[in-house]
C-alpha cells in the first residue's frame, strides 16, 4: 500500500480507546510463561521458614534454637533477642490527632502480640530443611491476657494492654461533626436505632506473599523481588527501617498473583528476607503458605456499628448519628497506619446520600489478632452494608418502598457538585444507576411474582444496594490520615525508540487488572500510533518513574493521566520533527494510526518510524534547535478524587425448612466514567461482585477467646467458587470524569453493594432483620426460629 492509501486506510481505522481489545499479558500468562516470585532463582539461593508463635499474647522467656543450628543443611537461625534485628521496626506514622504511634518488631521481642508472628527465621539450603529445623525450636512462653473482641478490648479492662503505648488499647480515635444531628433526631418523625456486625475478612490472592532478597556487598546494593503492589512505598520503608541510601535498593514487583490490598503493606518477613541476605551475603527467599498467609496477612473488615437515624414521613434522611468500633488488630501497619478502616467508615459511610446533620466517633481498637490492612474496598462493604440496612428500615418504619425511599434520598444532578458532610466533593449522580437496575430486574414483575410464589410457600425476596467509590485520590482528597506522604502522584515515562515502537515505563503496578492492555490503549490513542507497537512495563523501581502503585482504584485515572501527559509532550515533538520535514504548520498535521497526515492533502504523510529514525539517527535532517530522542516523563495529580456510582440488585429465594439462600439474580450498573476497554471494566465489576458475595455468605476469620485462629485453613475458610456465584448481569453508565482520562475507578465498587442487597433480600424473604455478616444458613434458621 502506498503512502497515500496507507494515510487513508489509518483515517478509518477507529482509536484503541475504548476497544474491546484482548489483553495483551493473557499469552503469557495463559500459556504458563508469567514470571512470579517463586520463579525466581538466583546462584547460591537460600530458602527461609519462619518460627511463629503458637500463642496470641505472652512474653518470651528463652529461645532454645541450638537443635535447629544443629540441622544439617541450616545455614542460620536468627531470633527476635538478635542485636542486630532488635534496631530494626517498622512504625506507621501521622500527625492526625488522637492517633497512638506504635513499633512493629522484625521478630517479636519481647512478647508476642497475635498468633502467627514470627520469633524467629530458619535459614537452610532447602525449603523442607528449614520447616523441619522451625519444628524443633523450642520457646519458653509466658502468656499474657488475649482478647479478640474489639468491644471487650476497649478501655482494657484486664489490665493487660496489647502495647504498653496505648493502656486503653485504642490506636486511634477520631469524631466526624456536621449541623447539629441530636437536635433534629429529637424531632425526627421516624428513629431507627440499631447495631450492626460485619465479618472479618482475609484477602487470599491465588498467589501468596513472598520475595526473594539479594545483597551485593561490592556494590553495596540490595534487591528485592517482591509481588508488591507498592515497590516504590516499599522501596522507601525498607530505607527507612534498613538505613541505607533509597538508590542503593532495588525493588522489583513481577506478575503478581492477586493482591486485593494485602500486598499494599510493608511486612516484617520483608525486612527480614534483606537482613538475612545482607548478614549472609547470599540471596534468600521465602514463599508463605496458605497457613501462614491466613495467620500473618492482614486481615480487614472487623466492624461493630451502633447508628441511630432519623427520618421524616416522607422518609427523607435527616441526621445520623454513629459510632464504630473497628479491630485494627496487633499492630498499625505500615504505611498506612491502624487509621485506615476507621478513617474511612467515618468518611464515607453516609455513602451516595443527601445529608447535613451527621456525627460519627471512630475507634480503632487493637486486639491479639492479625494486624487490620487494606483489602479491596476498605471499610466500604461494611459501611454500605450498614446505611443500606438503615435505609430499609427507615422505609419499612416510614411505610414506604425500598427503592422509593433511595430515590427520594440520593444525590442527584441537580446537587452537583455537592459536599459531603465529610467534606468530600460528588461528582457523580447516581439516580442513573439505580433506575437502571430497578428497569433490568423488572422490579414490578417481581413484586407480582413474589406474591404469587409465597401462596405457593416459596420465600423469595429483593434487596437493592446503592455505593459510591472514592477513587483516584489526588493530593487533597489523600490528606485525611494525615500520613508523611500524600498518595496523589503518579509518573510515567513514554519513549519511542529508532523503530518507531513505544515503551511506556509506568510507576503504577498491576495485580492482574489488565494494566499493560489499558496503558497501551491510551498510549496508543495518544500518539496515533498501532496498540500492537506499544508495550507496558511496570513494577521495577530502577526503571519506571516514581509512582505509588496499585491500590484504591486509581491506575485508570492517575497512572492513565501521567501517560496521556508523556505522549502528549512525544507527540508534540514528533509533530515539530514532521513539520520541519514536510514544511507544514504543526495546525496543518494530524498523527493517526501511525502517520503523521496533512489533514488538507492525506497525500502528504510520513510515517512515524521514519520520524523516529530521524529523531536517533538522522540528526541532520532534525529542526534546528531541537534535541535528539523521543521521550519524556511526566507527573500527575489529579489533586482530588472521583467518585464511581454504582447500585446493586440482587434476587434471592430462602429455603423456609433449611434456611438455604440461593442466589437467582444479581444485577449490577456502575458508571465508571470514560471505558478504556469496556471488556476489562466488566471483568474487574464481576471479580469484584464474586469477592462481595464470598464476603457476604461465606468469608469468615474466628478466633476463639484465648486468640487461636479456628479457621486457618480453606477448610475451614470458605472462599466462593464459581458453583456459588450467579450469572451476573451488567450494566453501565459512562458520564466522563473530570481528569485527564474522563474516567472513575472500576476496581473496588463491585465489593461493596454484594453484602447490602444480600442482606436486604434475605430480610425482605424472610421478615427477618439481617444485621450481621457473613449471612449464614445457620443464621438465618435460628432468626427464623
Amino acid at each position: 500500500m502506498g503512502e497515500q492509501g496507507a494515510a487513508q486506510s489509518a483515517a478509518r481505522r477507529p482509536s484503541p480507546m475504548g476497544a474491546r481489545l484482548a489483553r495483551k499479558e493473557d499469552a503469557r500468562l495463559l500459556t504458563g510463561r508469567g514470571r512470579y516470585v517463586s520463579d525466581i532463582t538466583l546462584p547460591g539461593l537460600l530458602h527461609v521458614a519462619f518460627v511463629r508463635s503458637p500463642v496470641a499474647h505472652a512474653v518470651i522467656g528463652r529461645i532454645d534454637a541450638e537443635a535447629a543450628r544443629a540441622s544439617p543443611g541450616v545455614i542460620a537461625v536468627v531470633t527476635g533477642d538478635d542485636p542486630v534485628v532488635r534496631r530494626h521496626h517498622l512504625r506507621a506514622r501521622s500527625e492526625l490527632p488522637g492517633y497512638v504511634p506504635t513499633e512493629q518488631p522484625v521478630l517479636a521481642w519481647p512478647k508476642v502480640r497475635h498468633v502467627g508472628e514470627a520469633v524467629a527465621a530458619i535459614v537452610a539450603t532447602d525449603r523442607y530443611v528449614a520447616e523441619d529445623a522451625a519444628e524443633v525450636v523450642e520457646v519458653d512462653w509466658q502468656p499474657l491476657h488475649a482478647v479478640v473482641d474489639p468491644v471487650v478490648a476497649f478501655g482494657c479492662p484486664n489490665g493487660q494492654p496489647v502495647h504498653d503505648e496505648a493502656p486503653d488499647n485504642l490506636l486511634l480515635r477520631r469524631r466526624f461533626d456536621a449541623g447539629d444531628g441530636a437536635s433534629v433526631l429529637a424531632e425526627a418523625d421516624v428513629v431507627v436505632h440499631r447495631r450492626f456486625r460485619t465479618n472479618r475478612q482475609a484477602a487470599a490472592p491465588l498467589e501468596g506473599r513472598g520475595g526473594v532478597a539479594s545483597w551485593d556487598g561490592a556494590a553495596r546494593e540490595l534487591t528485592l523481588w517482591s509481588g508488591t503492589q507498592v515497590p516504590h512505598l516499599v522501596r522507601h520503608g525498607l530505607a527507612e527501617i534498613i538505613g541505607i541510601p533509597e538508590g542503593s535498593i532495588r525493588v522489583v514487583a513481577p506478575d503478581v498473583g492477586g493482591g486485593f490490598g494485602a500486598k499494599a503493606v510493608l511486612y516484617p518477613e520483608d525486612v527480614m528476607l534483606c537482613l538475612l541476605a545482607m548478614r549472609l551475603g547470599r540471596p534468600v527467599r521465602w514463599v508463605e503458605d496458605r497457613i501462614e498467609g491466613l495467620m500473618a496477612s492482614t486481615h480487614a473488615r472487623d466492624h461493630h456499628y451502633e447508628v441511630v437515624a432519623g427520618f421524616d414521613t416522607g422518609g427523607r434522611l435527616l441526621a445520623l448519628d454513629a459510632r464504630i468500633l473497628c479491630n485494627v488488630g496487633a499492630y498499625s501497619v505500615f504505611p498506612w497506619t491502624a487509621g485506615l478502616e476507621p478513617l474511612m467508615a467515618g468518611g464515607l459511610l453516609s455513602g451516595p446520600y443527601r445529608l447535613e446533620h451527621y456525627r460519627c466517633e471512630v475507634l480503632g481498637v487493637t486486639t491479639n489478632t492479625a494486624p487490620a490492612g487494606p483489602y479491596r474496598g476498605v471499610a466500604r462493604p461494611a459501611t454500605t452494608f450498614v446505611m443500606e440496612r438503615v435505609l430499609d428500615l427507615g422505609a419499612a418504619a416510614a411505610g414506604i418502598d425500598p427503592v422509593e425511599i433511595r430515590r427520594r434520598n440520593l444525590i442527584g444532578p441537580d446537587d452537583l457538585p455537592y459536599t459531603s458532610v465529610t467534606r468530600l466533593v460528588h461528582d457523580a449522580s447516581y439516580p442513573a444507576c439505580l433506575e437502571q437496575v430497578v428497569e433490568r430486574i423488572d422490579y414490578a414483575g417481581f413484586r407480582a411474582a413474589q406474591t404469587r410464589a409465597r401462596q405457593a410457600g416459596r420465600r423469595l425476596g429483593i434487596g437493592f444496594a446503592c455505593y459510591n467509590e472514592l477513587t483516584g485520590l489526588g493530593q487533597a482528597a489523600s490528606a485525611g490520615p494525615r500520613m508523611p506522604f500524600r498518595t496523589g502522584l503518579e509518573g510515567c515515562t513514554v519513549r519511542m525508540d529508532p523503530s518507531g515502537a513505544v515503551a511506556v515505563l509506568a510507576g503504577v503496578t498491576s495485580q492482574g487488572q489488565g494494566l499493560e492492555t489499558t496503558l497501551a490503549q491510551v498510549v496508543a490513542a495518544e500518539l496515533g500510533v498501532p496498540f500492537a507497537s506499544v508495550s507496558v512495563r511496570f513494577g521495577d523501581t530502577d526503571q519506571s518513574a516514581f509512582g505509588f502503585g496499585a491500590f484504591s482504584s486509581r491506575q485508570g485515572i492517575i497512572g492513565s493521566g501521567a501517560a496521556i501527559l508523556a505522549s502528549r509532550a512525544v507527540r508534540e515533538k514528533l509533530l515539530t520533527i514532521a513539520c520541519h520535514l514536510l514544511e507544514a504548520s504543526v495546525d496543518d498535521l494530524d498523527v493517526v494510526d501511525g502517520h503523521v497526515v496533512a489533514r488538507d492533502a492525506p497525500t502528504r504523510s510520513i510515517a512515524v518510524p521514519e520520524l523516529a529514525t530521524v529523531a536517533y539517527l538522522e540528526a541532520h535532517r532534525m529542526p534546528p534547535g531541537v534535541e535528539p530522542g523521543l521521550e519524556a516523563t511526566r507527573f500527575y495529580d489529579p489533586v482530588r478524587g472521583t467518585f464511581a456510582a454504582g447500585a446493586q440488585a440482587a434476587v434471592v429465594e430462602v429455603d423456609p425448612e433449611t434456611a438455604e439462600l440461593r442466589i437467582l439474580r444479581f444485577v449490577c450498573v456502575e458508571d465508571a466514567g470514560r471505558m478504556i476497554n469496556p471488556m476489562i471494566v466488566e471483568g474487574q465489576v464481576e471479580g469484584a461482585i464474586a469477592q462481595g458475595i464470598g464476603g457476604a455468605l461465606y468469608e469468615h476469620l474466628i478466633y476463639n477467646e484465648d486468640g487461636q485462629l479456628v479457621t486457618a485453613s480453606l477448610l475451614d475458610y470458605l472462599l466462593p467458587t464459581t458453583m456459588e456465584i450467579p450469572a451476573l448481569e451488567l450494566g453501565h453508565v459512562s458520564v466522563p470524569a473530570d481528569n485527564l482520562a474522563k474516567a472513575r475507578g472500576v476496581g473496588e465498587g463491585g465489593t461493596l453493594g454484594p453484602a447490602a442487597a444480600l442482606a436486604n433480600a434475605a430480610s425482605d424473604a424472610l421478615g427477618i432483620e439481617v444485621n450481621d455478616l457473613p449471612i449464614t444458613s445457620s443464621r438465618l434458621w435460628e432468626a427464623l426460629r
